[in-house]
């Protein structure tokens, strides 16, 4: 488990010098020029013909503003382009153009299978990319997570989770949903994942306890993800940053599905001009030359952005001192005994305790014993001397545990300790596996997360 000690989550000042290491070079000029002239293109469309229910949509949806998010405008352009990799099979050509009965309709063919090549190389490399960079999210921060059984439950719901969620795409699948209702779900998953991110990361008192302590939770990972997509938080720096050139590429690739969408409806009345197809092969070729730019730079920027910092660094050197902690002296000669009635098995008992600092090597006893309902005791924690210690225990047993600080080997010297105990409490499993749950999908925007 990789130390968080000294660090706070990082902070939009600190992105913004970050990202002055990494300035994104303009897109092309022609992509706002071929945007324009597509959508063009595709008003004379519709303007030749009523539209239908489907097509109203899709007009609509491109003369709407791409969203403010990054990992959202990630999802939009790989939808699009699988809806146009959908419109470029064969198989959903218009009929008369599937004939291939005239030379120009044989032309158009050669041109539609050689943009239909460019646009899956585009998908490939935008699945590789979400696909390595939920790895290496989650893979970092689970060096930040205890490395014992905890984890293991962590990965394997993980695993669990991710299987369930697939599961639901299938079932939609297979039920006739389209591509645009599978995107919407999938959509739809993340955004459950985040409510559940955004109340983890708020949690107070036991609940916040009970993570940090029982699952491991470090408190600058709780830090990082209450504060992380606040709307002036640390990736509007990146939305504001990076996010224009992506948004311009999003309306493009809309315009471009919206353009072959309904020409294959009116493609019997009117066919593809030479100049129309022109444009088409300049706005793809634009368009995946510079999302796969913007991807490979995205790439490097989020394989070195850090997700903390020291306090140093951040200018936000803290002192602070959890509320929740209590203060207990012992004197020498004598113990401290806390006394809990577990009344269910599977309650967790957690603790946290530091000695007062100023003196060197300075130690306390601690143990924790179980008595039955019978009076008979089971010692569950052999005594041990420690400056500090941090652990937690699941019962396995009702009845009354003891967990004793001994400083009775002391002569003259007492013991002040701070400590955080939490009262026997039942913590549901999901709860263990909310916060790794999230990082599974590869949409976030800092690494995918606003």
């Amino acid at each position: 488990m990789a130390s968080t000690e000294g660090l706070v989550p990082i902070t939009r000042n600190f992105l913004a010098s970050f990202y002055d290491k990494y300035p994104f070079q303009s897109l092309s000029d022609d992509v706002s020029r071929l945007s324009y002239q597509i959508r063009s293109m595709a008003s004379d469309l519709h303007n030749d013909s009523p539209l239908t229910q489907g097509e109203t949509l899709l007009v609509k949806e491109a003369d709407c503003p791409p969203p403010h998010k990054i990992d959202e405008n990630m999802w939009k352009n790989r939808e699009q382009i699988e809806e146009i990799l959908f419109l470029l099979e064969r198989s959903h050509w218009p009929p008369l153009l599937q004939q291939q009965s005239t030379p120009e309709d044989t032309e158009l063919a050669l041109v539609l299978g050689h943009l239909k090549d460019k646009f899956q190389n585009t998908m490939k490399i935008l699945q590789a990319f979400q696909s390595k960079n939920s790895e290496n999210i989650f893979n970092t921060v689970m060096t930040y997570m205890p490395q014992d059984f905890r984890g293991t439950l962590i990965r394997q719901q993980r695993e669990r989770s991710e299987r369930n969620k697939q599961a639901e795409v299938d079932v939609l699948v297979n039920s006739g949903g389209s591509i645009r209702d599978r995107y919407a779900l999938l959509w739809n998953q993340q955004m459950e994942r985040r409510r559940q991110l955004a109340q983890l990361g708020s949690a107070t008192g036991v609940y916040k306890t009970l993570v940090k302590y029982l699952v491991g939770v470090p408190q600058v990972l709780l830090d990082f993800i209450r504060q992380l997509n606040d709307d002036e938080g640390p990736m509007e720096e990146q939305r504001q940053r990076y996010g224009p050139p992506l948004y311009s590429l999003t309306t493009l690739v809309l315009s471009i599905r919206l353009f072959l969408f309904l020409s294959w409806r009116r493609f019997e009345a009117r066919k593809l001009t030479k100049e129309q197809l022109a444009v088409l092969g300049q706005a793809v070729d634009v368009y995946t030359s510079e999302f796969e730019r913007f991807i490979n730079f995205i790439s490097e920027v989020f394989a070195n952005s850090p997700f903390f910092i020291s306090a140093e660094d951040a200018g936000a050197i803290e002192g602070r001192k959890n509320d929740e902690y209590k203060e207990i002296s012992i004197p020498a000669g004598k113990t401290h005994e806390v006394s809990l009635m577990v009344e269910s098995i599977n309650s967790y008992i957690a603790w946290d305790f530091s000695l007062a600092q100023g003196k060197v090597n300075v130690d306390i006893g601690f143990s924790m014993e179980y008595t039955n309902a019978s009076g008979d005791k089971i010692l569950i924690l052999p005594y041990r001397r420690y400056e500090s210690d941090q652990g937690n225990f699941c019962t396995c047993m009702a009845g009354n545990y003891k967990l004793i600080w001994d400083n009775s080997y002391s002569t003259f010297f007492k013991k002040r300790c701070d400590f955080l105990l939490i009262s026997p409490s039942v913590l549901p499993f999901w709860h263990l596996c909310v916060l790794p749950v999230y990082f599974v999908m590869p949409n976030f925007d800092w690494v995918l997360f606003t």
